[in-house]
């Protein structure tokens, strides 16, 4: 079973590295990240306050959840756009701060690669928690000017002084939280993104990896 690992802090290029990296190793690929978004999404869309630990935790035992490449479906609602709205990315690290909530999740997610016989992952605690003998570990990481930048292009409706306020208030929760704080694994390859486009970022990995990048990703 073929696991690679990639982690790292919002705005690091995560989730555009990976599902490269997946296409180009023939892999499938999981945002993780999408799944504590749903589930975040799923409290809000009932009314319910994701602060309140226990009610959280009941819905992510019981959402049903699809997280495909192009779309996020929760409940059976396609929620593709909702789960990178402001609502949800400002409850989001609160969701995903509770440890019933990151138990479910991370038990969904070994069981996402078993079915497939292996994937490309990424999230904020893949090769620390999730999938701690992953074949490969990256940290992704950008300097945090480049990292807002980039997520300012993702959201519209958010100026870049707003983007950047909440990632550095995100890194703070995700970095801090009791249960699986986002933090490098030991064993892990750190990769500034910084400057760097997609394919270069896909070859380095290759390269680690011992294959070549060569045709594209």
């Amino acid at each position: 079973m073929r696991v690679i690992a990639i982690d790292g802090p919002a705005g690091s290029g995560k989730s555009t590295v990976a599902r490269a990296l997946a296409g180009h190793l023939g892999l499938q690929y999981l945002d993780t990240g999408a799944m504590y978004r749903s589930v975040a999404f799923a409290v809000l869309r009932s009314g319910g306050d994701p602060d309140d630990g226990e009610a959280t935790a009941a819905v992510a035992r019981t959402v049903e959840l699809e997280i495909g490449l192009d779309r996020v479906i929760v409940d059976g609602v396609d929620a593709t756009v909702e789960i990178r709205g402001p609502q949800v990315s400002q409850a989001v690290s609160v969701v995903a701060a509770n440890p019933e909530v990151r138990a479910e999740l991370v038990s969904r997610q070994r069981e996402w690669v078993n079915l497939r016989g292996g994937g490309v992952l990424e999230g904020r605690d893949i090769g620390t928690v999730v999938f701690p003998d992953a074949e490969l570990k990256i940290y992704l990481t950008a300097d945090p000017a480049e990292r807002a930048r980039r997520r300012a292009k993702e959201v519209t409706d958010l100026d870049y002084e707003a983007v950047a306020a909440d990632l550095a208030r995100r890194d703070t929760i995700d970095s801090t939280r009791a249960a699986d704080p986002l933090t490098e694994a030991a064993d892990a390859v750190v990769v500034d993104t910084t400057g760097m486009t997609i394919d270069e970022v896909v070859a380095a990995i290759a390269t680690l990896l011992g294959e070549s990048s060569g045709g594209g990703s």
